[in-house]
């Protein structure tokens, strides 16, 4: 592959890259589907454990919003475990990054444009800008850049790409097939630092030889650090602050425990469901764990981040309501899931078919942007009676309008954060 230039003297790293998409046209073949394999997305997926499940997925680039970003000369730093404190010299212009919560924070940011690699993009950043539809002046034009997964993790991509920064957990890439903690380190300082953190997600275990370095941290404390990389403290505080309105807004109209609703979040795939619990801690349950619904699994230990049951352990736990992850993605049809179950056998008896409370959900790999309205999403699902009836999700479509009146939290205040209206 050829090497990337500055722009100056031959193509830029956006013209090279697009040419390198046809260079490796496997790679970035539309592979993502709703298929077997990962519990959740079917296609390729990093776990803990660093095996990949699945099928391989697309391209990915930049966001386009209105303002200007703030910079500086001056050296900082920015600190994140288990990197721990890592200089720049500048703001990155170059971004690595692999899952999309990352890809998103940068949006949020205003530093879209500089995003140069994500996982399965077409799924990915399609889910994002049916979120950003109802953001005036923000979008994320994902073609264009290569799927760092879909060939495993290669090093060889990364010195081509040669970013300023790469937004993902070192840990995390140390389990990765051909990878060492030895690999790791080259590329840190060979091309660029990491910063990232992945077993935050599950609060799993870190991987041998960062266990002592290691620390979990929400969502939100993550993008607080992120912020920090992009000088950017006052896009986060805005944005953080919408956050905390949204919470405090859920957290105050929920009804008694016993009043709750029974819930599952799962994956259907042939004649099983991937399943996830809702209320343990990690960023991937960020979007449910707040709304504290009943987990008609919360006694199921699956030894794993996810576990598998059939029609008739599902009949057993009979949910009052079933949430479907991947739902708002490319890869389902939720038209098709609902019919599914409707005409299995089983499926067909669950209250959560009987009562039309099947809704689709959206990526647990989700970053701020995408956390607000998933949490406004789950809220409806969940308590309509509280928060107001979910308007329902059309496949294809962007994420539903909901009348201004019923917004759980301010489309217009993050909009303008985003383009850097803060003051």
């Amino acid at each position: 592959m050829t090497e990337p230039t500055d722009g100056r003297d031959g193509p830029s790293r956006r013209q090279y890259l697009l040419a390198g998409t046809a260079a490796v046209g496997g790679l970035l073949a539309g592979c993502a589907s709703g298929g077997s394999g990962d519990p959740s997305n079917g296609t390729t997926e990093a776990t803990d454990s660093g095996v990949t499940t699945g099928e391989g997925g697309e391209t990915a680039d930049g966001a386009t919003t209105e303002g200007e970003s703030t910079t500086t000369q001056e050296p900082y730093t920015a600190t994140l475990a288990p990197a721990g404190e890592v200089s720049f010299d500048s703001v990155p212009e170059s971004v690595f990054t692999v899952f999309s919560q990352y890809t998103d924070m940068a949006v949020a940011l205003g530093h879209g444009d500089a995003v140069n690699a994500m996982y399965v993009p077409e799924m990915a950043g399609t889910t994002m800008n049916n979120y950003y539809e109802h953001l005036e002046g923000v979008s994320f034009d994902w073609e264009g850049l290569p799927d760092p997964l879909s060939d495993g993790l290669p090093k060889e991509l990364l010195y081509d790409l040669d970013s300023d920064v790469h937004l993902a957990d070192p840990a995390w890439a140390s389990t990765q097939k051909n990878w060492t903690k030895s690999d790791v380190d080259e590329i840190r300082d060979s091309v660029g630092p990491w910063f990232g953190n992945f077993y935050s997600g599950t609060h799993a275990d870190a991987p041998e030889g960062y266990g002592d370095a290691y620390q979990y941290y929400t969502l939100w404390e993550m993008f607080g650090h992120v912020a920090e990389v992009f000088q950017e403290r006052e896009r986060y505080e805005a944005l953080n602050a919408v956050h905390e309105d949204l919470l405090s807004t859920v957290e105050g109209s929920l009804p008694p425990k016993e009043e709750r609703p029974t819930a599952v979040r799962v994956t259907l795939s042939e004649d099983q469901f991937y399943t996830y619990h809702l209320n343990k801690p990690g960023y991937w349950l960020a979007d449910t764990r707040p709304l504290g619904a009943n987990d008609a699994f919360a006694e199921k230990d699956w030894g794993q981040l996810w576990g598998s049951v059939g029609f008739e352990a599902m009949a057993e736990a009979d949910p009052d309501v079933i949430l479907h992850l991947w739902g708002m993605t490319p890869n389902y049809d939720m038209a098709e899931v609902r019919q599914t179950l409707a005409d299995h056998p089983v499926g067909g008896q669950l209250s959560a078919v009987q009562n039309d409370r099947v809704y689709a959900q959206g990526m647990r790999y989700q970053g701020p942007i995408m956390n607000l309205f998933q949490i406004e999403a789950t809220a409806k699902q969940l308590y309509p009676e509280q928060f107001g009836e979910w308007p329902g999700y059309t496949s294809g479509e962007p994420y539903p309008d909901v009348p201004e009146g019923e917004w759980l939290f301010d489309r217009n205040a993050v909009a303008a954060a985003v383009r850097g209206e803060t003051s």
